[in-house]
């Protein structure tokens, strides 16, 4: 399945995304530090300071200014302290054996912490590799320790001096971001108007995307919602807000597009729902490109044939069903979706106009405690302590790793003495390994293919530039280009920036210590030898991802019914504050991107490892479309608030409410008898049937039909998530008891 472009590879944008001006940053960052160094002092002190500044750049990434000093603070630090120690273990091998042992499990357990922690795990482990060929005296270890930590203090100052004066240009990038993704999804979600694309295929597209979606949003959370004090944090607050109710806006228009399109095939009505759809993308992302360029947007795109379109249409099938024609249902389906587009139509307008305005205070909940939607990172040994024992997939990844690096410097000691003409490298066998071995096989996979193939890209430039083109000037441009590149690139596309890492390594060797193209060639064999250490000790004490299936599921299940208690309480009127329900709906969606991706790394996996792909696929499905059905029931509810018969409605809902919680508590309790969900729900499929439907009871109410359609699919889709879980739980759990 084609991935979509990312936003910030497209040139039209990437130079005004958080991640060009992160390499610009770095790059300048190091660059001044290491000529600074080189003002006052020798190539070799520059080296030394210039490497620390380079391990303490790792963990500048867009991050609250309190969070970025404590994360730097604590690279400089720690990798402070590792330089300290393996330069005065290298002279001794088995010390130094020791300490590479006990240096990259202790480094690997840091992947508790989260995904933040992985730049500094890599920083540990870069500088652990790159002070094991140093055979210093102690004293000489000391000063070069001292060296690298003014290099890591230095760029510490600098990052955050950067990072203070352009804290609202960040928030404005990362804002950014998040509203292409949302344009991005919306894309997907016009593609179910197009009878070329198969429905099922777009849910799983649908549901991939909305875990990058997840990732995005909480970005701009954690930047945005932590402090927002005048008046043009005011304007990314509001953007950020209105982002989020469209978001729920899109949620809603969920339907049954099968219905759709079985009646309305040859109809102008999906054309003009696909064109609606694509242009809201098209005007989010230009909301997008208006935040990056700091400026504000105004609307430029008309919906207004496309909407006539579908009036014509609506018009059209109410004459047919005048007529006797069975196309009731297609009738109500579209009315309803012609509907929703419009109130998605109109929010994006309200976008654009959040754009414009200048607030004078940040109205986003006034006095409410932001904590629940913000991440929470506690870096505290307690945490890490937890994890060893040999069923955590975090101990058994360090362990695997610490295994691979003493491999490594097997190999790199011994073959010299197999192959005399070859002079292997140990740091870069064993560099190669801690960079490609990640937590998750199909993780290590992926990078093992990019680091490979960036790595050959990489030499062959260089080894092009140091034969056709050595000059001091055309080397020092490409250096600096490497070093923008280099962190420029290390999510969007890691392949690049391996090509940049390379490429600058290789360059800076052949400046500070000469060399030939002999060079280049030994760092690609080392390269091989280590990816081929990484791809073998990616099976050693391997945790596959069906085996954390059970427990992200039912993590799944407990987000859902916390989110159900919230929605139905908001539903009824029992709550007024939105609050708690977007806190709920937050934690649901965050479980299940966790869930998502877990299923496409297993799909990376061997096929011997993958467990109930299709079952889980759906049952992902399933609790989104419980999200989709409830966004769309608060819809109807505001749009038919008139003369609403409260008491019945109310009655209506807390029916479903019973149905839909006890579906969930039964595949949540007992995933594999769905069965025992019977009687917890028996006898309340059909919501209207306890309710009267005569002149002045809910039926003459406009909002029933369509509040009963959508009860009657939130049921329905709860009650196969009770299926899918037992399916899931007879593939997986049982299937491995019995093997």
């Amino acid at each position: 399945m084609a991935q979509p472009l990312h936003y910030a590879l497209s040139t039209r944008t990437f130079f005004y995304s958080h991640y060009f001006h992160l390499g610009l940053r770095f790059g300048a960052g190091l660059i001044g530090i290491i000529l600074a160094t080189l003002a006052v002092s020798d190539m070799t002190t520059a080296l030394s300071v210039g490497i620390g500044a380079l391990c303490t750049a790792l963990m500048d990434m867009p991050s609250p200014l309190r969070h970025k000093f404590n994360e730097m603070l604590a690279s400089v630090l720690l990798c402070s302290l590792v330089t300290l120690g393996v330069s005065l273990c290298a002279p001794y091998f088995w010390l130094l054996m020791a300490a590479l042992v006990l240096l990259s499990f202790f480094a690997s357990m840091m992947v508790v912490y989260g995904k933040k922690s992985m730049p500094l795990q890599l920083a540990t482990l870069f500088i652990m590799t790159m002070s094991m060929e140093h055979h210093l005296t102690p004293l000489q270890a000391l000063s070069h320790a001292g060296l690298f930590t003014l290099g890591g203090i230095a760029y510490l100052a600098y990052a955050m001096a950067i990072s203070w004066l352009l804290r609202h240009r960040i928030k404005q990038q990362v804002l950014a971001e998040a509203l292409f993704e949302l344009a991005a999804y919306i894309d997907i979600k016009a593609d179910f108007y197009d009878p070329r694309f198969g429905i099922t295929e777009q849910f799983n597209k649908l549901v991939r995307h909305q875990a990058l979606l997840a990732d995005r949003q909480q970005a701009s959370r954690d930047l945005i919602l932590r402090a927002h004090q005048n008046r043009k944090d005011a304007i990314v607050v509001q953007i950020h807000v209105t982002m989020l109710d469209l978001y729920e806006q899109i949620l809603a228009t969920h339907t049954d597009y099968a219905q759709l399109r079985l009646h309305l095939a040859e109809s102008p009505a999906l054309k003009a729902l696909h064109d609606l759809a694509y242009k809201c993308a098209r005007d989010i992302e230009a909301v997008g490109y208006a935040v990056t360029r700091k400026k504000a947007s105004f609307q430029a795109i008309s919906y207004a044939p496309e909407l006539a379109a579908l009036d014509a249409e609506v018009a059209v099938l109410q004459r047919r069903v005048d007529a006797g024609e069975p196309v009731a249902e297609a009738l109500a389906v579209l009315r309803a979706q012609r509907n929703k587009v419009r109130a998605i139509v109109g929010m994006v307008g309200e976008l654009h106009v959040a754009s414009q305005k200048a607030y004078d205070s940040t109205p986003f909940w006034l006095d409410q405690d932001m904590q629940p939607f913000l991440s929470q990172q506690k870096y505290e040994i307690a945490v890490m302590l937890s994890h060893f024992r040999f069923d955590s997939p975090i101990f058994r990844y360090s362990l695997r790793v610490a295994m691979a690096v003493v491999c490594g410097v097997a190999i790199g000691t011994s073959l010299p003495s197999l192959f005399p003409s070859y002079s292997a490298h140990s740091y870069w066998i064993i560099l190669t390994i801690v960079i490609i071995l990640r937590p998750s096989f199909s993780m290590t996979k992926q990078r093992r293919s990019d680091r490979i193939t960036g790595t050959v890209i990489g030499c062959v430039v260089a080894a092009v530039i140091l034969l056709f083109f050595n000059h001091p000037a055309v080397i020092l441009t490409v250096l600096v280009l490497a070093t923008i590149a280099t962190p420029t690139f290390v999510v969007l596309r890691y392949r690049y920036t391996a090509i940049a890492v390379s490429i600058m390594i290789l360059l800076q060797m052949n400046l500070a210590m000469g060399g030939s193209v002999g060079m280049i060639t030994e760092r690609l064999v080392d390269t091989f030898i280590g990816a081929a250490v990484a791809t073998l000790f990616s099976f050693v004490l391997a945790s596959w991802e069906y085996q954390s299936l059970p427990k992200l599921m039912d993590q799944v299940l407990a987000a859902n019914l916390r989110y159900m208690q919230a929605s139905f309480e908001l539903l009824q009127g029992k709550e007024r504050n939105d609050f708690p329900y977007r806190v709920q709906r937050k934690g649901l969606m965050d479980a299940l991107a966790t869930l998502s991706a877990a299923l496409m790394r297993m799909l990376d996996e061997p096929a011997s490892k993958r467990r109930a792909v299709e079952d889980i696929n759906l049952f992902i499905v399933q609790n989104y479309l419980l999200v989709a059905h409830v966004a769309a029931l608060r819809a109807i509810l505001r749009r038919h608030v008139a003369d609403i018969p409260a008491d019945q409605v109310n009655a209506m809902l807390a029916t479903s409410h019973d149905h839909v919680c006890g579906a969930l508590s039964a595949a949540l309790a007992q995933p594999g008898l769905p069965a025992s969900c019977t009687t917890v729900v028996e006898g309340v499929l059909d919501p209207a049937a306890t309710h009267s439907s005569g002149a002045g009871g809910p039926a003459s109410w406009p909002g029933f039909a369509v509040v009963q359609r959508r009860i009657r699919l939130l049921q329905a889709d709860a009650e196969q998530i009770i299926v899918h879980r037992a399916a899931i739980e007879k593939n997986v759990v049982r299937r491995e008891t019995a093997a």
